[in-house]
């Protein structure tokens, strides 16, 4: 399939008109970072775009040009940023309270991510993986680096099984300068194996932004009827009752997530819960806030 491929193109279109629509629906605030804030040195101009905050603005330069600026300082010029995404079999699940697969609903918020970075004018790159990093983009701040993410996102066809850990060793060294890496997964995987990754990218001096990405059938188990259960990534089928097994399975979830939001905690990386029934804009707004105010 090629890229002037139509199939590709509506596809396309369909992910940029919905990361729009997420980008509208998002304020702003996510242009702050842990590598910013402390340097009140002055390092240039850039033209003013809509969600900047109003007091950046450079009433002197305003009234020479009558046009708006905003004074960028030192430290406001270092955010780079990798986008990750998951494109192993899991992530094609999607529940019948879902619009999206877990797979297109990170990708819409990856793509909203991207054009938000971009508005700013800082450099995104993406990483595409399932059992390792199966493509990577270098960051790059040009206006013509979104639709090249985004077709990138959408050619991503999903392959059986998942190796985050693989995943964050490889990307934590491909990242050769410092950066913020956006991770969008179910992380269904072996937790351990994910930790020891998170370690080698806080060992790199990298933040890292773990979004976890679910099904609400994923979150509740909410299946009544004895069924056969099958695994998206090869497993063997099961045959099972889930009304015996929802307790469990429940209280397995919430270990597994617990543990991960741990992990992050002690390494001060972020983890966020993106249920895809919840809208993107809303979830991707919640967060951003709470990191602006966090870093205030």
């Amino acid at each position: 399939m090629t890229a002037a491929d139509p199939q590709m193109l509506a596809r396309i279109s369909r992910l940029e008109l919905r990361a729009r629509s997420v980008v509208e629906g998002v304020l702003s605030g996510l242009h702050r970072s842990p590598h910013r804030g402390s340097s009140v040195e002055f390092a240039q101009h850039r033209d003013y775009v809509p969600g900047d905050e109003i007091r950046h603005i450079d009433w002197k330069v305003y009234a020479r040009s009558d046009r708006f600026h905003i004074k960028q300082f030192e430290e406001e010029t270092n955010l780079r940023a990798t986008l990750a995404l998951d494109a192993s079999a899991s992530m094609e699940y999607k529940g019948e309270r879902s619009a999206l697969s877990k797979k297109e609903y990170a990708a819409v918020c990856a793509a909203a991510l991207a054009s938000l970075f971009l508005r700013q004018r800082d450099p995104v790159g993406l990483a595409i993986f399932d059992e390792g990093v199966r493509q990577f983009l270098p960051a790059s701040s040009t206006p013509a680096h979104l639709r090249i993410l985004m077709q990138s996102m959408e050619k991503a066809e999903s392959r059986p099984k998942t190796g985050l850990g693989n995943t964050l060793h490889d990307l934590a060294e491909r990242m050769k300068r410092r950066s913020m890496a956006l991770v969008f997964s179910d992380f269904l995987d072996d937790p351990s194996e994910i930790l020891r990754g998170l370690q080698h990218f806080h060992h790199k001096r990298h933040d890292m932004v773990l979004f976890q990405v679910l099904d609400r059938d994923e979150i509740e188990f909410p299946f009544k009827d004895a069924a056969r259960f099958e695994g998206m990534e090869g497993e063997e089928a099961i045959l099972l009752e889930p009304n015996a097994l929802r307790k469990q399975y429940r209280e397995a979830l919430h270990e597994f997530t617990e543990k991960l939001k741990k992990g992050c905690q002690e390494l001060n990386y972020d983890y966020v819960l993106l249920p895809t029934d919840e809208p993107a804009d809303t979830a991707l707004a919640r967060y951003l806030a709470q990191r602006s105010t966090r870093n205030k």
